[in-house]
């Protein structure tokens, strides 16, 4: 079985863990000392206190958003999907950014994202002039229709 290393960095981390056995990802938590106050419209980086170390080079971590937060406050990851490589040793930090009209203050401790482990394709890449055809082509937007 494969095994992903956790080092505690600060007094106060948590190690990540899913929250019932159905859990694709294992919940980060906030490593703060105090609430920290996201304004309306505002953006902060908010250290996790763990480093981590993947069990090889065919994967990669991902930190995703907690569908809560988005979905009830607004909160959202500031860049989306954060890629955490594989020889990546430092810190996670989470950065949210709140889309709502109101604050949001983010309490020590609170699960504030969740990071799955994932496959990772890594290909030859080779330069062309012409891809095979496909019946889409270069068709891209909408261009396969509402419905």
């Amino acid at each position: 079985m494969d095994q992903l290393m956790c080092k505690l960095l600060r007094e106060g981390a948590i190690l990540p863990r899913r929250a019932t056995n159905g859990s694709a990802g294992y919940d980060l938590h906030a490593c703060i000392d105090n609430p920290l106050t996201i304004p309306s419209r505002g953006r902060v980086s908010i250290p996790t206190g763990i480093a981590i170390a993947l069990p090889s080079q065919n994967v990669a971590a991902f930190i995703f958003g907690r569908s809560g937060l988005g979905i009830k406050h607004g909160i959202r990851l500031s860049n989306s999907v954060a890629v955490i490589d594989s020889d990546y040793r430092g810190e996670l930090m989470v950065g949210l950014t709140n889309d709502s009209d109101e604050d949001y203050t983010i309490q020590p401790g609170e699960r504030i994202a969740q990071i799955l482990i994932l496959p990772i394709f890594t290909p030859n890449l080779i330069e062309c002039n012409e891809l095979p055809e496909t019946a889409r082509g270069a068709g891209g937007f909408g261009s396969t229709g509402k419905m």
